[in-house]
């Protein structure tokens, strides 16, 4: 039935023969109730809220505490597990700490030395664990845990290659056949990816910096410590957090890609040969 005799009662383009008296405030064509959006100012229909959402892609972010740190309790675990497995077998600290000499036959190495700690000193882990508890209920919620998982190894690839890096520098290196274990490398990273959070979110680093100052002198101080590790870290942890703020998923695992491509690639071409061979924990 009609309003009047000559004007038909109007209908959903997307659901033919379904009366809609509402009108979309974008497009003006009529829209059901099933095809109904709420819209800051009235109602949308569901086509002109996917091509604003195409057209203006937001980045997926929650608020911390939204999300527990699944992933950041995992590593915790690993980490834990496999240094009681150093300690009844020291063949597993063996097979998988990092040094530069190895990389080219034993490239898992860049990545395992990341879940090793050094089996005499039982707070070599419990201070990384706890560095990485605090930056990883911050960080993960906010990321996401698929990306904040990406953001872990890839400054633990990065702090690997950092120090295989300036390890061919013996003026600054710590000597090409020098093995590495910890997780600091990657736990610097994430220092740095919550500077650059702050700094998008506009919240103060000061506290975080600090924490990083006295890291970075602790490093440079107390012997056995790979301080360059800490560097590589770092600088890979701040370029990861760059890319991941930005609004389009594909920029960011572009990036993140991107990234970890290119360490692979200094990685291979600073392989060769150096001399003694010793133990650094970092």
């Amino acid at each position: 039935m009609s309003l009047s005799g000559n004007t038909p009662e109007p209908t959903c383009p997307r659901h033919p023969g379904q009366v809609a008296y509402v009108r979309c405030q974008r497009c003006d064509r009529p829209t059901c109730p099933a095809c109904q959006r709420p819209a800051p100012v009235g109602i949308q229909c569901v086509d002109c809220v996917k091509q604003e959402a195409k057209a203006n892609p937001r980045a997926v972010v929650v608020r911390p505490g939204q999300e527990r740190p699944v992933v950041s309790f995992g590593i915790i675990g690993v980490c834990t597990v496999m240094w009681l497995l150093q300690l009844m077998d020291s063949s597993v600290t063996d097979r998988f700490f990092f040094a530069p000499a190895l990389g080219e036959s034993e490239p898992w190495r860049f990545l395992t030395a990341a879940f090793l700690h050094d089996p005499g000193s039982p707070m070599h882990l419990l201070f990384n664990m706890y560095a990485l508890w605090l930056t990883g209920q911050y960080l993960e919620p906010v990321l996401g845990r698929v990306r904040f998982l990406a953001l872990y190894l890839v400054s633990a690839l990065g702090g690997s290659v950092g120090y295989e890096l300036l390890a061919a520098y013996p003026s600054v290196g710590s000597g090409w056949l020098q093995g590495t274990v910890g997780a600091s490398g990657a736990v610097f990273g994430l220092f740095l990816a919550v500077v650059v959070l702050n700094l998008k979110l506009k919240r103060d680093i000061t506290s975080m910096l600090v924490v990083i100052a006295i890291n970075a002198v602790l490093s440079l101080v107390i012997a056995g410590i790979a301080w360059q590790a800490h560097l590589g870290g770092a600088v890979t942890g701040a370029a990861c957090a760059a890319v991941l703020l930005h609004n389009d998923k594909r920029v960011q695992w572009g990036g993140l890609s991107a990234i970890a491509l290119l360490l692979v690639v200094v990685g291979w071409a600073t392989l060769g040969a150096g001399p003694q061979i010793g133990h650094a924990f970092v």
